[in-house]
């Protein structure tokens, strides 16, 4: 059987077009400088060419840690339609790229997702360099549950925007992990509460600095807290998931919005008889068979 479709394989040291360099994601502290590995110090110094969402923050890192570019290119998200192309050019003709952000990992809430696609479009070898994540590291010590999670980021900047996100997420089976800026943080809460309830949440902020703090509580307490301690520094917000009882009551109760034509009728598309039709709506409201024959009724 031939299966047609557009597919990759990448292997260590393999498949690798002659002449051609790699392209290196190199995570960066997302505080502490004492979390940047021995490795992610050696690929940095090794490789030709450093990408950086930010040069000055990164010359701070790279002077930290007495490493010295030949170059450092600026590559950001109002800058990669051009940047991307002349990076893969770089790397084609045989130079080794390091891709970092200002924290944490590379092609996470940043540009460097496109730049990873383009390589990849090109079969040049993507390597990940692991370290530090601002969003686990929150997760990890919630206390709220690990098993299962959805990375959701900064929320779009339009309250329609926002809202169209957050119900898509209402029904989501895991913690929901977010990043917001301090000046957000108070509105984004209660975009939450409107959209969840007074879920439990943790706020992390500070994260392997000095000063790390974890507010844990209920929205409606947490936005008490902020009331009183004006919001400061980049905070990761982790969200309970919607509990086994609120998710069975949402399933069950999908028919509020409907009136009892409509629930009816409902039904019916779906192949029951009318008869069976109406027995099923009068179960789920809870009445006898015939009030709902009677509202039909009324409604003819």
């Amino acid at each position: 059987m031939t299966i047609s479709c557009q597919s990759s394989f990448q292997k260590k040291n393999e498949n690798q077009p002659e002449g051609t360099g790699s392209l290196y994601l190199v995570a960066t502290p997302i505080g502490n400088l004492e979390d940047m590995t021995y490795r992610a110090v050696r690929t940095l110094q090794e490789c030709d060419i450093i990408a950086a969402e930010d040069t000055r923050q990164t010359r701070k890192l790279l002077s930290h840690f007495e490493i010295k570019p030949s170059l450092l290119f600026s590559y950001h998200e109002h800058n990669k339609a051009a940047s991307g192309p002349e990076l893969i050019r770089y790397i084609i003709e045989g130079k080794n790229l390091a891709l970092v952000s200002d924290a944490g990992l590379p092609a996470i809430s940043d540009p460097g997702a496109d730049l990873v696609a383009l390589a990849i479009s090109h079969n040049i070898p993507v390597i990940p360099i692991p370290g530090a994540n601002a969003a686990l590291s929150a997760l990890i010590a919630s206390g709220l549950p690990t098993a299962s999670f959805t990375f959701i980021g900064f929320l779009p900047r339009e309250r329609k925007d926002i809202r169209a996100v957050l119900s898509g997420l209402r029904s989501v089976q895991g913690t929901l992990l977010f990043y917001e800026s301090p000046h957000r943080v108070v509105k984004t809460l209660v975009h939450l509460q409107e959209a969840f309830g007074n879920r439990r949440i943790v706020l992390a902020r500070e994260l392997t600095k000095r000063y790390e703090e974890f507010l844990r509580g209920s929205i409606e307490e947490c936005l008490a807290w902020l009331s009183e301690h004006p919001p400061l520094g980049e905070y990761v917000i982790v969200l309970e998931s919607e509990s086994k009882e609120e998710a069975e009551l949402a399933e069950s109760s999908w028919w509020r919005e409907l009136d009892i034509g409509e629930h009816v009728t409902h039904y019916e598309t779906s192949g029951l008889t009318r008869k069976d039709a109406m027995k099923k709506a009068a179960s789920d409201r809870g009445l006898a068979k015939r009030d709902i024959y009677n509202a039909l009724l009324e409604r003819e």
